[in-house]
């Protein structure tokens, strides 16, 4: 039987799977291909993008990470449990610094772009992209995908020690 912890395990796992795969979208197609067009199709499109993945599926999915994979750790702490707890402590972990890095760099930045106004009332896109400051963005974006994947990662291992445990 899988019970809570177990599907608190398998929450976390699916979620913070889902993050990772947007994060590396973003870092290796979304931002690569964006930061080769010009500045109103960059400011116009970043903030169309951004404005839409503002949704509830997004927030709960990338708040739901967190809260599942917090969740996980707190359920495992018993002695049948012990082996995962490691692994939960560096997910959660790995995954707490993923939502602080976006709340600290990633959506101030969404938000100067977004307060700068449509691209077609903005005089000087040029500025208002070099304002943005897409590499940072880009580079703090990589290490949420590197943090959401090593996260991931251990979530994969913790279910395997999980079902090891319950088998």
């Amino acid at each position: 039987m899988l019970g809570l912890r177990g599907v608190a395990l398998v929450l976390a796992t699916l979620t913070v799977g889902i993050m990772s795969g947007i994060f590396q979208v973003y870092a290796y197609a979304f931002m690569p291909g964006l930061g080769r067009t010009d500045d109103r199709t960059f400011v116009g499109a970043f903030q169309q993008v951004d404005k839409s993945i503002l949704n509830p599926l997004f927030l709960l999915t990338f708040m739901g990470a967190l809260v599942f994979t917090a969740t996980a750790l707190a359920l495992s702490f018993g002695k049948d449990a012990r082996s995962a707890l490691p692994w939960l402590i560096a997910a959660t972990l790995l995954y707490l610094l993923v939502v602080i890095i976006t709340f600290a760099i990633n959506v101030p930045l969404n938000d100067a772009l977004r307060a700068a106004g449509a691209p077609d009332t903005i005089s000087d896109l040029a500025a208002v992209r070099e304002r943005f400051d897409e590499a940072k963005w880009v580079r703090w974006n990589v290490v949420r995908a590197v943090a959401s994947t090593g996260a991931f990662g251990a979530l994969i291992w913790s279910l395997v020690l999980h079902g090891r445990s319950t088998g």
